[in-house]
């Protein structure tokens, strides 16, 4: 049977047994814990978990994954084996509070005996070692006496909650192979492949470890696509099944080589790793230095770098994309309704690493000749990264191969070296400021300003050097005990406006800006002033409310973006200013005239609903469990602000906002082009400068 048949074949049967099939969920989960859709279940995991409703007592599908990031990995393991895989198809049934074991079982083993025409002598089962139930009944269906194991057969969804024992079926692959049964020492052999596994959630573990048996129970089932096609066509390597040979003819073709004892690691490299970045970009993840769009982006280099291995030169999964399409399309429309954005994406992403890895390529294989404890030294790979934005697990990847490490330590330490010497040279006046071990400016009034607000003069710089006073014209930067100017940070320019001194301007502020939690006032003295004054500070309030106007009028934007474009664009940068905003976002290709237009539409018809903005402070807990959006290079404290425009935005930020969004007035995209691979820009005006 083929994938094809094996797919129609499992869904067929259930749907003829009561089941609702339901197409595979998203590769992107609707879980922050995860980066991917690791499993079969995790689509199920709020009914599963008893916190949502299930819309039908009974369904099955056949459910995308991928493994390849965070405590969920196996991208190490492809290519070396015949089973692993980054990118997998999960067959699965389920019962939410349906039936349970005995209806679970039989139907297993009636799919595995009378529709696949498995062997039943050739089936091996195991059970939990207290479900004597599960025990009992594969005794009087199959006459079988199930091997009854331990922490193999038992699942839990955590330390406490839905628990329960599972069943699994083994197939006997061939006494030629070695192995033992399962639960034996030398059961990793290969001869019995797991090829099915019900689980039986019927208790809830509290704190003190009590099972407490569940007012509703329900069956969770998986088996691995890969490894069932495997053994139905007597195969005991996954990739020799008929769809990883018609993706490994097409590597070839493209290639120009055969296949051949020397080389499978990388025709199984690539294949698989094309399933996986074809699959993810085209459920809309875009490669990336963060997240999942980083892995996708690791896969992707993986795969070029194996390319490389057999020869080829150029562009690959792009070209291979199609005979993925060929393959699975049927079963997967969103591979054939996405195929020109997907391979405008990958190609996009293999011609920048193409060239890099061409250069990089060179001062490694200088390098090479040069070992001789089989350690890269770290410097040498900080180059790599810092000359041809070689990350460190790229460089790994390749001297794998050469059974070369690299000296992470030694790395790491040129990477803070070089971190030093830029803070050294900043321009401005950063290193002076962080000499001086001020204390924290107290800016708490900077979303409400208080005009009456009294400060003390701190410091002042002059020229490079700190003064005790300075004379009027003097260019100066000054700290303040506290102030009501919002100094810049986030991507947010910082305020403008005057220093009065009993009522009469001292200084004109340019710009107020940040060095760590030291607000620092720029500009130009109107009169001589001296440490200890006592001073009020006064913002420009029109300056003020545009860039409110701004900042706010970029949520939106974010928003528009990701309704218009796809739910992974994320923002890489922002400049919030007076005057303009500057947007940098997650994206592979050029907007078309037809999206520009649908965002700034999108804007400003959310401008002209004159949404309520809340500007609300609470716990960062609190803000993920409303849904706030943050972004990932930013560190949040435990306490953290939360601005929501409607139901439209929701975002964790720092800065200055309206409170209705009738206040932004108008919006205007200007330009939007490439800043570099996957990243785009967006410049645009608001308030009256749009007008």
């Amino acid at each position: 049977m083929t994938y094809d048949d094996i797919r129609k074949a499992f869904l067929g049967y259930f749907e003829s047994h009561g089941h609702k099939i339901v197409p595979s969920a998203s590769l992107i989960p609707n879980d922050p814990t995860l980066l991917f859709t690791v499993a079969g279940m995790v689509p199920w995991k709020g009914i599963l978990q008893g916190v949502e409703p299930a819309f039908a007592p009974r369904v099955a599908d056949v459910q995308k994954c991928i493994r390849a990031g965070g405590k969920h990995n196996d991208l190490e393991d492809v290519g070396f084996d015949g089973r692993h895989h980054t990118f997998f198809e999960m067959l699965g049934n389920w019962s939410f509070g349906d039936y349970f074991k005995e209806e679970a079982i039989a139907m297993s083993w009636e799919l595995l005996t009378q529709v696949f025409m498995l062997d039943p002598n050739r089936i091996v089962v195991t059970t939990h070692i207290s479900d004597g139930d599960a025990t009992a009944i594969w005794k009087k269906i199959t006459g079988k006496e199930a091997i009854r194991l331990d922490k193999d057969n038992w699942w839990s969804a955590g330390d406490t909650g839905p628990c329960g024992p599972c069943t699994e079926m083994h197939y006997d692959m061939g006494a030629d192979l070695p192995g033992g049964l399962p639960g034996s020492p030398d059961e990793d052999g290969g001869r019995y492949v797991e090829i099915w596994n019900d689980v039986f959630m019927q208790y809830d573990r509290d704190a003190n470890g009590n099972l407490n048996p569940l007012p509703k129970q329900n069956v969770d089932t998986g088996a691995g696509l890969e490894r069932v096609a495997a053994v139905l066509q007597g195969k005991t390597d996954n990739y020799d099944t008929d769809l990883f040979v018609s993706l490994k003819r097409a590597v070839s073709d493209l290639t120009g080589v055969a296949e051949t004892a020397d080389n499978v690691a990388s025709f199984k490299i690539i294949t698989d790793h094309l399933r996986s970045v074809g699959f993810a970009i085209a459920d809309g993840v875009i490669p990336s230095n963060t997240d999942r769009g980083y892995v996708i982006r690791r896969i992707l280099r993986r795969a070029m770098r194996h390319g490389q291995l057999l020869g080829h030169r150029g562009s690959l999964l792009s070209k291979l994309y199609p005979a993925l399409v060929q393959e699975m399309g049927s079963a997967y429309p969103e591979l054939v309704a996405n195929e020109k954005r997907v391979v405008e994406i990958i190609e996009n992403e293999e011609n920048a690493f193409s060239d890099m890895l061409q250069n990089g390529m060179k001062l490694l294989d200088a390098e090479l000749p040069k070992i001789n404890n089989g350690i890269l030294p770290g410097d040498v790979a900080f180059k790599l990264f810092d000359t041809y934005g070689f990350p460190l697990d790229l460089t790994q990847m390749i001297l794998r191969d050469k059974n070369i490490a690299v000296d992470v330590a030694g790395f790491e330490k040129s990477m803070a070296e070089q971190k030093e010497r830029s803070r050294a040279d900043t321009k401005g006046t950063r290193v002076l400021w962080e000499s001086q071990s001020l204390p924290a400016t107290d800016d708490s009034s900077k979303y409400t300003p208080d005009a009456t607000m009294q400060s003390r003069v701190l410091a002042i710089l002059r020229n490079g050097e700190f003064v005790k006073s300075a004379n009027s014209g003097d260019d100066v930067e000054i700290a303040l005990d506290k102030t009501n100017f919002y100094g810049t940070q986030g991507g947010q320019v910082g305020d403008m406006g005057t220093i009065l001194r009993n009522g009469d301007v001292v200084m004109n502020v340019g710009e107020a800006t940040r060095v760590d939690n030291v607000v620092i006032h720029k500009g130009t003295l109107t009169a001589d002033i001296s440490v200890d004054d006592i001073v009020t500070t006064q913002i420009n309030e029109s300056t003020r409310q545009q860039t409110a106007r701004a900042h706010t009028a970029t949520h939106l934007l974010q928003a528009a973006l990701q309704k218009v474009l796809n739910d992974d664009v994320e923002q890489r940068g922002s400049k919030v200013s007076p005057d303009s905003v500057r947007f940098d976002f997650s994206f592979g290709r050029a907007m078309t005239d037809e999206e520009k237009k649908s965002v700034e539409e999108l804007v400003n018809k959310w401008i002209v609903a004159d949404m309520p903005v809340k500007h609300e402070e609470m716990s960062l807990d609190e803000a993920k469990a409303k849904g706030a959006m943050a972004l990932f290079s930013e560190k949040y404290g435990d306490t953290v602000k939360v601005i929501t425009a409607g139901d439209v935005s929701c975002e964790l930020c720092g800065g200055t906002h309206v409170y209705h969004t009738g206040e932004i007035i108008k919006a205007k995209l200007n330009k939007e082009k490439s800043i570099s691979s996957g990243i785009r820009r967006i410049t645009m005006s608001v308030g009256t400068l749009a007008e």
